[in-house]
């Protein structure tokens, strides 16, 4: 007799898809009370964390035990509520930033502007601005603790790429690399720490680099590294041996990503390169997280994921030539460029 469980009928299925949301919601309402933190120290009951919350404790109780048949908290047999290694990792400083992720991701905001997707797919703009009334960076400038959130979320979806790219692409060849758009640092501090040669230059907005010198002294490289701080809508730092747009191009519309790139492509010195790391999807029915992402660029920031072809295209009309697309042992590829 066979063990494996039966297969989960195709409407069973759909339905678990369209409902993931309540999980979501129950992760990220926990996670805003801070509850994870306050297991810290050991078990509490539910009474007790609903006094800490401002919660009321019949209701609390329901909601720790519904997460706590995901896994994310356990009760005892004493009826108290412990945190599980999942749950930890939604603890203040935990490594991963999950905790910045799943404040980020499943916001209010965020959330919000998925509920509008049939608004961006009718208009073709980002639902965000229905929501917020204005643009997601725009937001995010105004509002500088969400823009330091938004920064370590960035890392905790995208954790596993910096060190892959690190590896999958020789940046010892080149003397000094420019990060544009690098945010906190984290792609350049991977490649120098991989690569002892190279010299760094991190470029994005004020608000953006706030946190850099403190990641960059964390991993050892702040004596290479030299912050400049612009909008890259308007110039980016010149004479750099190799160019790095990581996640930047595919937030933004066609019509900015040719501003960027051209931007790039008048500071680069003659034999420079330029590198996009970005998912590149692949053709066809292939699953990928970048078609998924493809739809969070489309409601929120305005852009889009794009296939290799895709990316060849724009490159082209920005006066570049894609020279080979590299894959790593991540989700994103490493879209090489010269200028044409």
């Amino acid at each position: 007799m066979s063990s494996a469980q039966p297969s989960v009928p195709p409407h069973v299925q759909v339905i678990q898809m369209a409902t993931a949301y309540w999980l979501s919601q129950l992760i990220y309402t926990a996670t805003k009370l801070g509850v994870p933190d306050l297991l810290a120290d050991g078990p509490r009951s539910s009474v007790d964390l609903a006094q800490a919350t401002r919660t009321n404790p019949r209701v609390f109780h329901r909601f720790l035990r519904s997460l706590a048949g995901f896994g994310i908290f356990a009760q005892q047999e004493d009826g108290r509520f412990a945190v599980t290694p999942l749950g930890a990792t939604l603890q203040t400083g935990a490594p991963g930033a999950a905790r910045a992720t799943v404040l980020t991701m499943a916001s209010p905001w965020a959330w919000g502007a998925f509920g509008e997707l049939q608004y961006s797919l009718e208009t073709g703009e980002p639902s965000i601005e229905k929501v917020l009334g204005m643009g997601l960076f725009e937001h995010l400038a105004a509002h500088p603790d969400e823009a330091a959130q938004f920064s370590e979320s960035m890392v905790g979806i995208h954790g596993a790429e910096p060190p892959a790219v690190a590896a999958a692409y020789d940046f010892s060849l080149y003397r000094s690399i420019v990060d544009v758009g690098g945010a906190t640092g984290n792609m350049l501090a991977a490649i120098l720490n991989a690569h002892p040669a190279p010299r760094g230059v991190l470029f994005d907005r004020p608000h953006v680099v706030t946190e850099a010198p403190a990641l960059l002294r964390a991993r050892g490289v702040e004596g290479r590294v030299s912050i400049e701080k612009g909008n890259f809508f308007e110039h980016v730092p010149a004479g750099g041996d190799l160019y790095i747009l990581s996640h930047i191009i595919h937030d933004w519309t066609e019509a900015q990503c040719l501003t960027i790139l051209g931007n790039c492509r008048r500071a680069m010195k003659p034999g420079a390169k330029l590198l996009i790391v970005e998912f590149v999807l692949p053709e066809g029915n292939t699953p990928h997280f970048g078609k998924l992402t493809d739809m969070v660029m489309l409601t929120i920031p305005g852009g889009e994921e794009r296939t290799a072809a895709e990316y060849d295209t724009l490159l082209a009309a920005a006066g570049f030539k894609m020279t080979r697309v590299v894959p790593t042992a991540s989700d994103v590829s490493i879209v090489e460029a010269e200028v044409a």
